[in-house]
């Protein structure tokens, strides 16, 4: 099945950093094309990963291995990796070739094959189908067989920009930006607002509040500080 007459990210528009990356893919549609059939949804919540410096990513160091030499790869290709033994998660390499950068693509709002999305998944609530990174590429049948996947010329997995995914003031107004899921091992890269999503979107990812922070939380409601 062709690409729809939206407009696919031109080969220059994933040359950007992954700061920049992660903003301009909200509101941008992720494409699959699962045995004919189109399976979509506006992206709602992403992860910028920053490279050699960046303690939480995979190419932390310089490190390069057969599994993440994907994120080598220039802008606009897919890094897909498998993690925990049981789950997949799929990133929008960006940059440079040789760069090492990429944002993870944590949820989206389905748009498209809700149907197909929900006997994968095994659940019926739409809030529930891509709300998290694992959850998307079980819905939307997104394996290691797409690691290294070019989506700048793909048709069975591509990224198409829409009326929401501009750059504007109003776009702009509705991008929350917190800490990262999951990454607390990277000592004081852990809390740099690295996490971007579309402010009051039920299809966000549920992220649960570290234990550390639920006590500074309740400290600071205390003393009656914010």
């Amino acid at each position: 099945m062709p690409r729809t007459s939206a407009t696919p990210f031109r080969l220059l528009a994933f040359d950007a950093d992954p700061v920049t990356m992660a903003r301009r893919l909200l509101g941008c549609r992720l494409v699959r094309v699962l045995d004919g059939v189109r399976l979509s949804g506006m992206i709602v919540e992403t992860e910028a990963y920053l490279g050699a410096r960046d303690r939480a990513a995979h190419t932390f160091g310089g490190r390069r291995t057969p599994r993440n030499e994907a994120m080598y790869l220039p802008g606009g290709h897919a890094y897909v990796y498998f993690t925990y033994g049981m789950h997949h998660c799929l990133n929008v390499v960006c940059g440079e070739r040789d760069e090492g950068v990429a944002v993870l693509l944590r949820a989206i709002e389905p748009i498209e094959g809700l149907d197909v999305m929900a006997s994968r998944r095994g659940v019926q609530r739409a809030t529930a189908l891509c709300s998290g990174p694992a959850k998307l590429c079980q819905a939307l049948g997104i394996d290691l067989t797409f690691n290294c996947e070019d989506m700048r010329v793909s048709q069975r997995l591509f990224i198409e920009e829409t009326p929401e995914s501009g750059d504007g003031p109003a776009k702009r107004g509705r991008i929350v930006r917190s800490p990262r899921v999951g990454v607390g091992y990277a000592g004081e890269w852990a809390l740099k607002p690295l996490r971007f999503h579309l402010r009051g979107n039920p299809y966000v990812s549920s992220v649960r509040i570290p234990v550390a922070d639920n006590v500074g939380i309740l400290l600071r409601k205390r003393d009656g500080s914010r």
